[in-house]
């Protein structure tokens, strides 16, 4: 779901099966608006989007929940937690639309133009574009921000923009990207989710530090107050300077929006029921099941939603660290992969309704499925002596582990690829050679998770092996995984349908020793290094499906991940004081599409009166 204005773009971008062609307008002077493959959607005098209502009504408030806490109002740092929704000071020189495939209009920018040659994309800004202290965006800022999150900001910036070599001023309005290669077909799209920030503000500040003074941004809403770890609330900016533009028309309705803070799940959950906060999404499959029957849902005031979404689902799964020596064996991360019993788990645990993940890409056209094609055998032959060679012959499926006898004969073949791995069963304990005891920590922020990774833990203990759980709050979580101070964890990537220069984080041999970084598998493959290099530069939508595919089936087959499960729907519960609209895009709910209704505000304060008044 988006809700929140992403303050970076790498894996929303929005990209579906599109017909194929050249990129929209190459090189024929200034659009406004850019498509990977075939045409945009919207022509040049479109009035707004297609999913939202351009006659949303203004007003009201809407209280979200999300845990843990937060320490800084500076989102491009690795340092610190971010507040929630920050991400709505924040403009981009373009906006993406969440019903076609990776598409791009002018938001801070008024036209882009692509070079006849592909070597340079040029945005030109709107002269109205401001910042909440009245000063005009401009080139500068927009040349500062580019040089200063490459430099001094988070790692992903470096890989996500590896490919420009530099940004020239060409006006007081007018910003020319230089490319390092022309085969990179998304670049142009990509600097167009490009963060501006005010060089006047940010330049007088440690870039890299956190910071809880409000910072000057461009977008639709203003902090208005807070307290750091308890709430954050914004307020909607009556003179924001993009109101009348067709990308935000029917959006961001709410005149105020506020996030409080809780400390787990389970507080959340009671704080909705009893109407702390207004919306939420529900992501553990045991309380959609058996949480929600309480009166405010039996009398209507609260509604529940199972709304289908078509967005690439990516992965989510235990991931190895591979710096640590006892994960580098593959046989031994397939071993372990097999003592994970996912039927048990949504059989018992979430009640049937998720789908066991297999690709990187799932619920896509991207995901390998099957043998590999002619187009993906070409892709992949030249690394055959290096790879695998269950890459060529078999379609990857992860372990199952039907009753009565599944688990028993996936632990017997655990056992005997651990014994091919110098692994040996001593006094009920796995061993290696120097008679040290297989151990690990399993790493968690989220007490939710312990119910699917306890379970786990007691299946590899079959096998011989120590998986100490341990859950700590998010603050010490994230300093971890910014370290790579873990053995395993649960780790979550999020795909589009347009993969590209996000996977050399994702996988890249450079970025696995970037502290910070999402390589926190911590991969060192030339072959996926190749690979992705030949994604980034496939020249059209049937080339990209493939690349993706190949790519998909070399990092199945190395086991780096323990797949866990999807959903294609989203689970949504709230109060019964929204109007939306009539048409859900493609990638999902979209809360900043909704508006506050006051003839239900009205009706859902009578009914808490009569619900009251029946309990006493």
């Amino acid at each position: 779901m988006t809700f929140y204005r992403p303050v970076f773009a790498l894996c929303l971008s929005i990209l579906a099966l599109f017909p194929a062609g050249p990129l929209q307008a190459e090189g024929s002077g200034p659009v406004h608006g850019l498509a990977l493959h075939g045409e945009p959607r919207y022509p040049a005098d479109f009035k707004h989007f297609d999913y939202v209502d351009p006659d949303a009504p203004k007003g009201g408030e809407v209280k979200l929940a999300t845990l843990g806490g937060f320490d800084t109002f500076n989102p491009f740092s690795i340092k610190g937690q971010p507040a929630a929704g920050i991400g709505f000071l924040f403009e981009t020189l373009t906006t993406q639309s969440l019903d076609e495939p990776f598409s791009e209009y002018g938001l801070l920018a008024e036209s882009i133009e692509i070079a006849p040659d592909r070597s340079a994309v040029t945005y030109e800004l709107r002269p109205e574009a401001r910042f909440h202290d009245g000063s005009p965006v401009t080139a500068d800022d927009v040349i500062f921000s580019f040089e200063i999150l490459k430099t001094r900001g988070a790692p992903l910036y470096r890989f996500y923009y590896a490919n420009v070599e530099r940004a020239e001023k060409q006006g007081e309005r007018r910003v020319r990207f230089v490319f390092s290669t022309r085969d990179n077909r998304e670049l142009p799209l990509i600097m167009g989710q490009l963060p501006v920030l005010s060089r006047a503000w940010w330049g007088q500040r440690d870039f890299e530090a956190t910071t809880l003074e409000v910072p000057v941004g461009s977008g639709p809403y203003r902090i208005e107050r807070f307290e750091p770890g308890r709430y954050v609330a914004y307020r909607r900016d009556d003179g924001y300077w993009g109101w009348k533009l067709p990308v935000n028309r029917g959006q961001y309705n709410f005149e105020r929006i506020r996030y409080d803070y809780y400390r787990d799940e389970t507080v959340a959950l009671e704080a909705f029921k009893a109407g702390a906060y207004d919306w939420r999404a529900e992501r553990i499959a045991k309380n959609w099941a058996t949480a929600y029957d309480f009166p405010a849902v039996r009398d209507g005031r609260v509604k529940r939603e199972e709304l289908r979404h078509q967005r690439t689902t990516g992965m989510q799964g235990y991931a190895f660290n591979l710096r640590r020596p006892l994960f580098q064996d593959r046989r031994v991360r397939q071993a372990l992969g097999l003592a994970f019993d996912f039927e048990w788990s949504n059989q018992n645990l979430f009640y049937g309704q998720y789908i066991r993940t297999r690709s990187f890409f799932d619920n896509s056209e991207l995901a390998a499925t099957g043998l590999p094609s002619a187009e993906e055998l070409k892709i992949l032959e030249p690394f055959k002596a290096e790879l695998p060679p269950e890459v060529f012959t078999r379609e990857y499926q992860p372990p199952v582990a039907n009753p009565p006898n599944g688990l028993r004969d996936n632990l017997r073949q655990a056992l005997e690829l651990l014994q091919q791995a110098g692994w040996t069963f001593k006094e009920r304990k796995l061993v290696d050679a120097a008679g040290q005891p297989f151990s690990f920590e399993i790493l968690l922020d989220d007490p939710s998770f312990e119910r699917v990774t306890l379970p786990f833990a007691k299946n590899l203990e079959r096998l011989g092996i120590e998986a100490r759980v341990r859950t700590v709050d998010s603050a010490q979580y994230i300093n971890r995984l910014n370290d790579y101070d873990f053995d395993m964890t649960v780790a979550v990537w999020g795909q589009s349908q347009s993969p590209g220069n996000e996977q050399r984080e994702f996988w890249g041999s450079n970025a696995a020793d970037q502290p910070g970084g999402r390589n926190l598998i911590g991969i060192k493959n030339p072959v996926v290094d190749r690979l992705i290099e030949s994604l980034v530069t496939a020249p059209d939508r049937p080339s990209l499906v493939a690349h993706t595919r190949a790519l998909d089936r070399v990092l199945q087959w190395h086991y780096y991940v323990i797949p866990h499960w999807h959903s294609n729907v989203d689970r949504i519960a709230y109060w019964d004081k929204f109007g939306r609209p009539a048409v859900i895009p493609r990638q999902g709910v979209s809360l900043n599409t909704w508006w506050v209704d006051a003839a239900k505000v009205a009706a859902l304060g009578k009914g808490a009166t009569r619900a009251e008044g029946a309990s006493q």
